[in-house]
């Protein structure tokens, strides 16, 4: 029926509207706009029918005109304080996935590069610049952007806190983590621990921290008897941190860095100063990036499902949008360890 439909349409016209489809569906023109833009709102067998109008009329959907209509640029920013670090990659591939199937298109743009002014920063917080926007970047201040533009568009921040309770957070749960690595590094009989933090001004840092404390005490180790290293996910601070442990009297036997950059130079000054990772001293790191698998030695690790990450921060994003609110409590991906070469059991020297 819906053949002879289109097909009776055809010879009137040669290029399928909108009313054609609507009339070989047997809906209305409202209808098939609806299945269009948002066909979460629409019924199944209506939408296989108007799917089916669609492809019978050959009518194209004119995407362009759409979003114009619509007041839309048909594209999200993911701001990220450097695209040059690994650890983003996976995130913007579940970002890119997710938003490829709705075919809108992902800007990426590094906050932290010498050209990117504060004013420049503020553009991408038009909703004339964007429909979206994934923060990764916990320096930003919502507040301020809030002073700047009356209307900002929908927000989400993945893989950072955000204080403010309209934007959905979605990150890995960094105490489990923190967790996982210091009983592996116990379960394996260390008993003095050190650890390389994050930044602490930021709440996976702190979290990392809080999370190696609290499983010390759960095993009746005295937190501050536990050797701290202050960190920022740099290799430079993490060839600091080796340094530092290089010069202690008695160094902790096993020592947990609160993301997998900082691990890979504090392994690496440990070699060069002959130190052996890790019949010398065992390390776990956290991000579980494509590289450690190819470290030597090979790197023990938490590991944070980044791709679902990014494609969860998309999908809350996507769903702010299209204007269902959705839930905006912290959504918490669970890590997991993965057990390589960087660890061993304690041995007494």
């Amino acid at each position: 029926m819906l053949r002879q439909r289109a097909m009776d349409t055809e010879h009137k016209k040669t290029n399928p509207t909108i009313q054609d489809v609507a009339r070989v569906a047997g809906v209305s023109t409202a209808s098939v706009s609806r299945a269009i833009s948002l066909p979460d709102q629409v019924s199944e067998p209506t939408r296989l029918r108007i799917t089916d109008a669609i492809r019978a009329t050959g009518y194209v959907i004119n995407r362009s005109a759409r979003n114009l209509r619509r007041q839309q640029t048909g594209t999200i920013v993911a701001l990220v304080p450097n695209i040059g670090n690994p650890f983003f990659s996976n995130i913007l591939e579940g970002i890119e996935t997710v938003c490829a199937e709705k075919e809108i298109n992902v800007l990426i743009a590094d906050t932290q590069k010498p050209s990117m002014s504060q004013s420049k920063l503020q553009a991408y917080f038009s909703n004339n610049t964007a429909d979206g926007i994934v923060i990764l970047d916990g320096t930003i201040s919502l507040n301020e952007m809030r002073s700047a533009h009356a209307n900002l568009p929908p927000m989400v921040t993945a893989g950072e806190w955000s204080a403010d309770p309209t934007v959905p957070v979605v990150l890995v749960d960094n105490l489990r983590g923190a967790e996982l690595a210091v009983s592996h590094l116990y379960e394996l009989g260390h008993r003095t621990f050190g650890h390389v933090s994050g930044h602490l001004n930021h709440l996976p840092g702190r979290e990392r921290l809080e999370g190696f404390k609290r499983t010390l005490q759960a095993r009746h180790i005295d937190p501050s008897e536990a050797w701290i290293f202050g960190g920022d996910y740099s290799l430079e601070s993490g060839h600091r941190a080796a340094q530092s442990w290089l010069e202690l009297s008695n160094p902790p036997s096993a020592v947990f860095c609160a993301g997998d950059g900082m691990t890979f130079a504090f392994i690496s000054t440990l070699h060069r100063a002959g130190v052996s990772v890790p019949d010398d001293v065992s390390v776990v790191g956290f991000d579980d990036l494509d590289v450690a698998q190819h470290y030597i030695p090979a790197l023990t690790t938490i590991h944070q499902p980044r791709r679902a990450l990014g494609a969860s921060a998309a999908r809350h994003l996507i769903d702010l949008m299209e204007g269902r609110r959705g839930e905006t409590k912290p959504a918490r991906h669970e890590p997991w360890l993965v057990v390589r070469d960087s660890t061993a059991v304690f041995r007494p020297g």
